[in-house]
């Protein structure tokens, strides 16, 4: 490992960059470094600005496989390097603005119901009830369960930050149920007779794709789809948008706004947040 590649991960760790986008950074130098055959610290600006330049026109990657390696490229300079001069014109393409298939709520209430009763629906209910990363929602643990004031702690969601979503009555009262039945001591989801251990992302993903197959529900996206319905919902029920970016956990209020152009324009003069689970068709936990 090169003394440069041990200065970034140093530097990303300080900077509380997530595992998989340290991964993400970390190929896009790499790659960089190969297309030149020379170490990335002997580069100028118009050699970075001509590889960019093959990206987009040779290789024709996506937009936003460009934007991710322009990212990680200025953070190798500027953060790592310090080489606050070395000003680069960023050519990527320009991101197609795409409206994905959302999820209403009678489509949600079917992929829960096609989930069977137990560990995999109330993965999938505390996703779609609390509008959690798939990330989050395998690493969550029982004591992050505050029964009492109904807050749900998420420890160190993304960009490193810990913080507190509102757990509704009807998520509670199925969370106490799935405890009192599979009895978890620390992970709140772990692996099949390894308590000790949480799940991977794969074990949800999966479990959502099944459902949603099994359902009827054509409609393309992942379980990512049930955190944009969570975030879709709870606007059109009139919660602020500055409550949901709490909730969300984003960073910028830009990454939220977002969600405004997804919404009916008939979003309620007046709300709060709501106990979406609840108002789902024939809601209900075997």
């Amino acid at each position: 490992m090169t003394p440069l590649r041990l200065q970034m991960i140093e530097v990303m760790c300080q900077a509380g960059l997530a595992r998989n986008t340290q991964t993400a950074y970390l190929l896009a130098v790499r790659a960089l470094a190969r297309y030149f055959s020379r170490s990335p610290d002997q580069l100028t600006p118009e050699d970075v600005e001509a590889y960019m330049r093959h990206l987009v026109l040779e290789r024709n990657l996506a937009a936003s496989t460009c934007v991710q390696y322009a990212h990680a490229i200025r953070f190798l300079y500027h953060n790592v390097l310090r080489l606050e001069d070395f000003t680069v014109r960023w050519i990527v393409p320009k991101r197609p603005q795409r409206i994905p298939e959302l999820l209403n709520g009678n489509e949600v209430a079917e992929i829960l119901a096609a989930c069977p009763p137990g560990k995999h629906r109330m993965m999938l209910e505390v996703c779609y009830g609390c509008g959690l990363r798939v990330s989050e929602l395998v690493h969550l643990k029982v004591r992050d369960i505050d029964g009492e004031r109904r807050l749900l702690r998420i420890e160190q969601g993304k960009g490193a930050k810990d913080r507190l979503v509102t757990l509704a009555p009807t998520l509670l009262d199925h969370l106490r149920a799935y405890w009192r039945r599979f009895r978890p001591h620390e992970w709140l989801f772990y692996r099949h007779r390894e308590h000790l251990l949480p799940l991977t992302v794969a074990t949800p993903q999966r479990a959502f794709s099944v459902a949603k197959r099994e359902a009827g529900i054509g409609k393309e996206g992942g379980i990512h789809s049930l955190r944009h319905a969570f975030a879709t919902h709870q606007l059109e029920n009139g919660l602020p948008v500055h409550r949901l970016q709490k909730l969300l956990g984003h960073v910028s209020l830009k990454s939220t706004l977002r969600y405004i152009h997804w919404v009916p324009d008939r979003i309620h003069d007046a709300g709060g947040y709501q106990d979406l689970l609840a108002k789902l068709p024939e809601s209900r936990h075997d």
